[in-house]
């Protein structure tokens, strides 16, 4: 081999031992994925994504993506003359608006995901939370200022149904799940915050890892007077820094803590405008972004540390 050869081959050898380690703790475990934000309407970046993806299937872990679509549905009802409106963070979604949510969601965002990852092979599988009872929901009434507000057709998950997700994953496929769901009570469809979702399935799934992209590095420490990250935190640590936070990262965080707290082993907000910021996270001893983690139970050491430690 010429010493040139030698030269470029070798940093990838080592990329790869370096990889070795989290290859074989994560093997066979199910990693939920929530995708969004700029991600989604980057090409290189969606491209990117899909790449990650399908390296963590061939690599052994059972991936599960779970997409919202906030930028495209805005376009749509733009589109439509249909006015985009927000309240406590949630989008106010008219039966009309619902109408263009499943579309945007299931007819588009989901198809062009799906069909970025089956450039790879025959892997992914769309559905969306109405397929097999996967999400079952209720009205959501946000309180803003002491009151109970109507925001219309946005759901609060009462059930998770794993079947279909697992008979997938069993299957060797990539299950994409929009986030809508049909209600037990008046069969209506809701539109169900992504975040939300995501940390639902990871729950029930019994996931090893929730990963939500998002549009920051990370959790700040002191933003807007700071940028530098948390990199680690517990569940117990987060839920004292939920009032401070921006309202677009509340839903991020709860969401996190929801997954740690019943049964997750780690939730991590990841900057996802970051190329392959997926295998960074996972395969690498650094990390990036902000990585919560249960509270330590009693009788147990607190681990500590970089990310390579945990």
């Amino acid at each position: 081999m010429s010493a040139a050869r030698k030269h470029t081959a070798l940093p990838k050898a080592q990329i790869l031992i370096e990889a070795l380690p989290w290859l074989t703790r994560h093997n066979g475990k199910t990693v939920v994925v929530k995708f969004g934000g700029n991600a989604m309407i980057d090409e290189e970046l969606k491209a990117a994504f899909a790449q990650d993806v399908v390296f963590l299937r061939q690599a052994g872990l059972k991936p599960v993506v779970v997409h919202g679509g906030g930028p495209q549905i805005s376009a749509q009802l733009d589109k439509q003359g249909l006015v985009s409106e927000f309240k406590a963070g949630l989008r106010v979604t008219t039966p009309e608006a619902m109408d263009v949510v499943r579309m945007v969601l299931a007819g588009q965002v989901q198809r062009e995901l799906v069909g970025l990852l089956n450039q790879h092979g025959p892997l992914a599988v769309g559905m969306t939370g109405e397929d097999a009872h996967t999400i079952t929901a209720t009205q959501h009434r946000p309180t803003i200022e002491g009151e109970l507000v109507d925001i219309g057709r946005v759901g609060k998950i009462t059930a998770i149904d794993t079947g279909a997700v697992q008979a997938l994953l069993d299957d060797g496929r990539i299950p994409v799940i929009s986030s809508i769901a049909r209600s037990a009570d008046d069969n209506h469809v809701y539109n169900v915050n992504a975040d939300t979702a995501a940390a639902a399935l990871a729950a029930a799934l019994n996931a090893e890892t929730l990963m939500v992209l998002t549009d920051v590095e990370g959790l700040y420490e002191d933003w807007p007077n700071s940028d530098d990250v948390i990199s680690r935190l517990t569940a117990d640590e987060l839920e004292k820094l939920l009032p401070e936070l921006s309202s677009g990262m509340v839903p991020k965080m709860q969401g996190c803590l929801y997954a740690v707290r019943n049964g997750v082993k780690t939730a991590r907000v990841i900057d996802g405008r970051v190329q392959h910021s997926i295998l960074l996270e996972i395969f690498t001893d650094e990390g990036i972004g902000t990585m919560v983690v249960p509270d330590a139970q009693p009788g147990t050491v607190a681990q500590s540390g970089t990310e390579g430690e945990v």
